[in-house]
């Protein structure tokens, strides 16, 4: 593929095709990547908290974000800002992941500012208070990297995957 030329869809918008990794990092052309999410998929709620529990459990927040963010752009108004702040929940791992601490701790904490904002609502029976207990957990021990003279430590995608529902998936 010529590298010089913008990558587009068959609708002739701007798309990068490059593989990516697990954490939606662009790869060389040519070098296998995982399989990325379709966009544009409209999912009922169940179906959203399914398949970006299932992409969280395998170490992929980047793609669990885009779950959100396609439930995000398709589902009612009312509901927008749950799957948004669920969306910043997925790209903070995603950067606590690839070791970008400040950029993770930012976003683990926008998520839980606005998800706590559902209080002790439980929609489509997603743990909001333990999710938010958990982005404000690992966005601290995050930011705690920070001042240290070693790298920061990238955390693992798969062990520090939250819990969406209880027993079932929840934080």
């Amino acid at each position: 593929m010529d590298e010089t030329r913008r990558d587009r869809d068959a609708e002739g918008r701007a798309r990068n095709a490059r593989p990516r990794d697990g954490l939606g990092r662009p790869l060389p052309y040519g070098t296998p990547g995982v399989e990325r999410q379709p966009e544009g998929v409209v999912r009922t709620p169940e179906e959203t908290v399914r398949d970006a529990q299932r992409l969280l459990d395998a170490g992929m927040p980047f793609h669990a974000h885009e779950v959100f963010e396609d439930a995000w752009k398709s589902g009612p108004v009312a509901e927008r800002e749950l799957w948004r702040a669920l969306a910043q929940l997925a790209v903070g791992l995603t950067h606590a992941a690839r070791g970008n601490a400040t950029g993770g701790a930012r976003l683990l904490r926008r998520g839980a500012v606005a998800l706590a904002e559902f209080g002790d609502a439980r929609p489509h029976g997603i743990a909001v208070g333990g999710l938010v207990g958990w982005a404000e957990e690992l966005a601290g021990r995050v930011e705690a990297q920070e001042g240290q003279e070693a790298p920061v430590e990238p955390v693992d995608a798969a062990d520090e995957a939250p819990r969406l529902r209880p027993g079932g998936g929840g934080a």
